[in-house]
């Protein structure tokens, strides 16, 4: 069984069919592109995975465990990380307090050191320090530990939001459209990153993006969709000469 497996899901709005029959195996270390163009249903695929919508039919299973129906935070803890489209920083946090909130699920302390700061609440809150830093080390921001993010430059706005899902360990790593307002000096940093955390950690990356020299250079496997439907799955080489993907992009010769 691969780590995470989509099988045959669909999704409807009304009489909007946002995905028709989405199958997925993602094994860890692997990337995978999934690309399309606007309205393909891309991020309703990352919103069902994760539990913002239920799928009207089919199934979303992460390591042996049908995570289905389960809420947003249950499949949180069970390994599932993500970004999203518009980048969501709390304001007048710093960049350290950021990503250190989503700690906050991992702490163990009782309802007291909620109230007081016991031992046990001290040396968790240690513990949540020292894993933020880490992570902000990992993905080059710990210079800016101090800094608000809001007065970064959007591509480091981008690292933060990374650090902020590495935190919570996934088992799986979801990042929608992390280079959207990157010049391409950051694309080309956000590139290598993405590269170093797949093969630091190990974990598999599903990477939503239309910038497709960023997708075509480092996904092991790419699915393009159109209009909710999967037109092609295979490698960088197979899909850009595949004709379907290329009248989705271009259009077809009248």
């Amino acid at each position: 069984m691969a780590l995470l497996e989509i099988k045959h899901i669909y999704k409807n709005f009304g009489g909007l069919r946002a995905i028709d029959d989405f199958s997925l195996e993602a094994d860890p270390g692997e990337i995978h592109g999934i690309i399309g163009p606007n309205g393909a249903g891309k991020t309703t695929i990352f919103n069902t995975i994760t539990g913002v919508y239920h799928p009207d039919q089919g199934e979303v299973w992460l390591d042996g465990n049908n995570i289905t129906k389960l809420p947003q935070y249950k499949i949180t803890h069970m390994g599932i990380g993500r970004t999203f489209q518009n980048i969501r920083i709390f304001k007048g946090l710093t960049v350290e307090e950021n990503v250190m909130c989503a700690f906050d699920p991992q702490s163990k302390y009782s309802i007291l050191g909620g109230i007081l700061p016991t031992p046990n609440r001290i040396r968790e809150e240690k513990r949540g320090r020292e894993l933020t830093r880490k992570y902000l080390e990992v993905v080059g921001m710990l210079e800016y530990k101090d800094e608000k993010p809001e007065n970064l430059s959007y591509g480091n706005q981008r690292k933060v939001e990374i650090a902020r899902a590495l935190i919570c360990k996934p088992k799986v790593l979801l990042l929608d459209e992390p280079a959207a307002g990157l010049t391409p000096t950051e694309v080309s940093e956000l590139t290598e990153l993405i590269k170093k955390v797949s093969t630091d950690f190990g974990f598999a990356i599903l990477l939503i993006e239309h910038r497709l020299d960023l997708v075509m250079s480092i996904s092991d496997i790419i699915h393009v969709q159109n209009f909710g439907k999967t037109i092609a799955v295979g490698t960088a080489q197979e899909v850009q000469n595949n004709p379907a993907v290329i009248e989705a992009y271009l259009g077809a010769e009248e």
